[in-house]
């Protein structure tokens, strides 16, 4: 077997590339400020995007938990003939989180109807009303149910109950 051996004004030539390769390890503080800085530049853009995505996925919260307390009232409605408190619905929904406050309120004059809330507790969040009334077929005279999710137009600045807390067949004004 034979072995390839260099020459020595070639070892000459190559030994200091490879001391400059050695040595060149890491970065220039210049090159480790630019990349901060454009670090930096994205987060700034980026940021306050995800601040408005945390407060959405709050709003979620309370639009699932009200849509959940609807089907469970028409639910409940369709079984036993009336409407369910927070407590009795079996839902296993809690009536406080960090974010909302949840209530049912019955209306009508023979209880035709309810209004699930979701008071805010935090500010610049939405509050939501799931409204459920029976209504009844005058042609068959059947009753059914109805449901409907309001939520407010804007962000409340402080805390408290959304516009839509009782009668109504449609989310008003909103």
């Amino acid at each position: 077997m034979k072995t390839l051996d260099m020459k020595p004004e070639s070892k000459a030539k190559f030994r200091p590339n490879l001391n400059q390769k050695n040595q060149d390890k890491g970065f220039t503080l210049i090159e480790l400020l630019v990349v901060l800085s454009i670090i930096g530049i994205l987060a700034a853009v980026a940021l306050p995007s995800l601040l408005s995505q945390s407060q959405k996925a709050k709003q979620v919260e309370a639009r699932n938990t009200i849509g959940a307390l609807n089907r469970a009232q028409q639910a409940y409605n369709l079984d036993k003939g009336g409407f369910a408190k927070l407590e009795d619905i079996g839902l296993g929904v809690k009536s406080q989180t960090s974010n909302y406050e949840y209530r049912v309120v019955g209306y009508g004059s023979d209880s035709t109807g309810v209004a699930n809330i979701a008071k805010t507790l935090t500010p610049n969040l939405k509050p939501y009303t799931g409204l459920v009334w029976a209504e009844a077929d005058a042609a068959t005279s059947q009753s059914t149910t109805r449901a409907i999710l309001c939520e407010e137009p804007q962000p409340k600045a402080t805390p408290g109950d959304p516009s839509v807390v009782a009668p109504a067949k449609d989310c008003g004004p909103m």
